[in-house]
């Protein structure tokens, strides 16, 4: 689209819709930029990824869960392990407890939706595999109970949230995003895991030029 074309509609805007436009972008962009900046959320980073680095390579693999729009980041995430993220590599053990239909419904009917995930993390997961809880709020009762599960299991837990979310029991890692607007936790959310799979994908599937530490 060209520049005078992009004007064109920007112009159909009124003053407070343009308002607004610009300060959810300028908004957007300063929390990238405390995230980029924050050496807090940087080593999480890293050790999330070491740490799931080091479950992959023993055999292990990534269980992932949200709601909403998290529900789909868990989709999201899983997909970049199992089909590739920056380079062509071998599959990367991740599911999203988000997809079985038939699974979710079935627990949700039966035994209510609090424990939807909890189910599937005490059927698929094994000791030393990895789950990731994604919740904005922090409060999420189906991932606070699924982290509980993981836990129980001998799964390593990590969690995804806002920075006003919670401190949230039964979790190892807990990655905050510097934002307490949801729209923006989320828009971290994604950044944040492509940062983690990009990192994990380098270590257990290394291009030449890098050499894994495992």
């Amino acid at each position: 689209m060209s520049q005078s074309t992009t004007e064109a509609l920007t112009n159909l805007l009124s003053d407070s819709e343009a308002s607004y436009l610009d300060d959810f972008l300028n908004r957007s962009a300063d929390t990238m930029r405390d995230f980029a900046d924050s050496s807090t959320c940087k080593n999480c980073l890293a050790e999330i990824a070491q740490t799931i680095s080091a479950s992959l390579h023993r055999g292990g693999k990534l269980l992932v869960a949200g709601n909403g729009g998290s529900a789909a980041d868990a989709q999201h995430i899983a997909g970049e392990f199992t089909a590739r993220l920056m380079y062509d590599r071998r599959p990367l053990a991740a599911i999203a407890l988000t997809t079985d239909s038939s699974a979710m419904t079935a627990i949700s009917n039966d035994y209510g939706y609090d424990h939807m995930f909890s189910r599937q993390v005490a059927a698929l997961g094994r000791p030393g595999d990895v789950f990731i809880g994604i919740t904005t709020s922090g409060r999420s009762p189906n991932i606070v109970r699924a982290l509980a599960e993981a836990r129980a299991h001998g799964l390593t837990t990590v969690v995804f949230m806002g920075d006003n979310g919670v401190v949230v029991d039964n979790c190892d890692i807990a990655f905050r995003a510097p934002s307490d607007w949801t729209p923006l936790i989320q828009q971290i959310h994604i950044t944040a895991a492509h940062v983690v799979c990009a990192l994990v994908e380098r270590e257990l599937c290394p291009q030449s030029g890098h050499t894994a530490s495992i």
